[in-house]
């Protein structure tokens, strides 16, 4: 597909923050998700009608939206007054919703190639709600071929059955919300579970034979200190998991921190400033190297490459179907970016009506297509000219000639044959050097 050269760009790249401010930081998605409207809810629509595009592979990702408690930090859609009737109901109207796509042509035939049961808690689910959701689902689209079964789980709600259960149902990668290790810092980020829980809940996961662990951490977070953050990185690295995922702590709109902020009157978080984050996850990523470890995205170390592959996370990046079900979550399906009905009541009620639950989407236009999978590709560290060329039609180095010089500049990318590639500093901050790929009209614009 050959792609125009996008509107010119002001060759610069955005001013780096020191102080965190509240807003969101992390790219997850391009064009930005305030110009997904209502208006574009037919194009998804139609886009389900289509027989899928060559070589496109397909994934599911399911919303979870329930926890036993909700962190200061949290901005996903979650819910912590739902009783085990409503749980249920919810089971049935995403298994109505994924039933109404695995009966679209889009679907191809194919099935999915990975499934993401994220959250919210998908470990809240009951061993009963957990079988009912997943056999449900493989008899509308199975799981047999799939690389990939990523679970997120947080510590408390593991007992030793569910655990077995949750490895039962196929489970590949087992993805833990420790976030961090000393009980202080658990209880005043407003998160539920203690390092004991963690303790039994790792131990456990590892004996019944889970074929990859990932634990997440987050550099940051409320009273977090070097000390702190030092002894968190050491017990990380003495479980050994088969793959860590750091954040840096952000501040979003709909959090309880920037709620307290707001009664305050403060403009800045009461959370560690940026260059403190990026030089603490540094610090993390250099003790998980020295440990055999190989960073292989802004945010993830390895302990084999050669096992460990993020298949979800790839796919996404290179443009795979993910017909994403639940309430809030968000689908890319035939080049249609979508989001469904971000509150529970009418996430329901759509699909009790037999209404599609979908709230807003957008269609991107090619040149949008490149800017979001160039942008994406790049928080892995270096992307390949070649694979553009082929993909697209024109090398990126073409494509985003302004943009590219402007990172060359700060010293962070260079250009080594058919390698774009980021240093360490860049890859730590590389959520706001690629803003410098965003078209003149979508510059400065809210993320989320």
């Amino acid at each position: 597909m050959q792609v125009g050269n996008p509107k010119p760009k002001p060759s610069v790249v955005p001013p780096l923050q020191t102080q965190t401010t509240v807003g969101n930081y992390f790219v997850t998605n391009y064009p930005p998700y305030a110009f997904w409207k209502p208006d574009f809810v037919p194009e998804l629509e139609a886009a389900l009608e289509r027989p899928p595009r060559p070589d496109t592979s397909l994934g599911v990702y399911v919303h979870i939206p329930f926890c036993r408690k909700r962190c200061h930090f949290c901005y996903y859609k979650v819910y912590t007054d739902k009783d085990s009737a409503q749980v249920r109901a919810y089971l049935d109207a995403v298994l109505r919703e994924l039933g109404h796509y695995a009966s679209k042509p889009f679907i191809g035939g194919r099935t999915p190639r990975f499934v993401y049961f994220g959250g919210g808690t998908p470990s809240y689910l009951s061993e009963k709600q957990l079988r009912h959701l997943t056999d449900e689902m493989k008899r509308l689209l199975s799981w047999e071929a799939a690389e990939e079964i990523t679970f997120e789980a947080e510590p408390g709600t593991l007992t030793d059955h569910k655990l077995a259960a949750i490895r039962d149902i196929g489970v590949t990668r087992l993805s833990l919300g420790i976030e961090h290790f000393d009980d202080h810092i658990l209880e005043i980020n407003g998160r539920a579970h203690r390092s004991k829980e963690i303790d039994r809940a790792y131990a456990f996961a590892r004996a019944i034979g889970f074929p990859q662990i990932n634990i997440d951490l987050i550099a940051g977070m409320v009273e977090e200190t070097e000390e702190r953050w030092r002894e968190t990185v050491a017990k990380a690295v003495a479980l050994a998991p088969d793959s860590v995922t750091i954040y840096q702590m952000e501040v979003p709109y709909n959090t309880t921190i920037y709620q307290r902020m707001k009664a305050e009157g403060r403009l800045v978080a009461p959370v560690a400033d940026w260059d403190t984050k990026r030089a603490w996850v540094d610090h993390a990523f250099r003790e998980f190297e020295r440990a055999g470890y190989a960073v292989n995205s802004t945010s993830t170390v390895v302990k084999d490459p050669a096992k460990t592959k993020f298949v979800y996370r790839h796919q996404l990046f290179a443009g795979a179907d993910l017909a994403s079900v639940g309430v809030a979550s968000f689908g890319h399906i035939h080049g249609v970016h979508y989001q469904n009905h971000h509150e529970f009541d009418p996430y329901l009620a759509a699909l009790d009506a037999g209404r599609s639950p979908v709230y807003r989407a957008l269609t991107p236009t090619p040149d949008e297509l490149y800017i979001r999978e160039f942008m994406l590709l790049l928080k892995l560290g270096q992307v390949s000219r070649e694979y553009f060329r082929s993909k697209f039609g024109t090398d990126p180095v073409e494509q985003f000639a302004g943009p590219l010089e402007a990172l060359k500049a700060t010293g962070h990318l260079t250009v080594e044959g058919d390698a774009i590639r980021l240093d360490r500093a860049g890859l730590l901050k590389v959520d706001l050097l690629i803003r410098a790929f965003f078209k003149p009209e979508h510059q400065g614009t809210k993320y989320a």
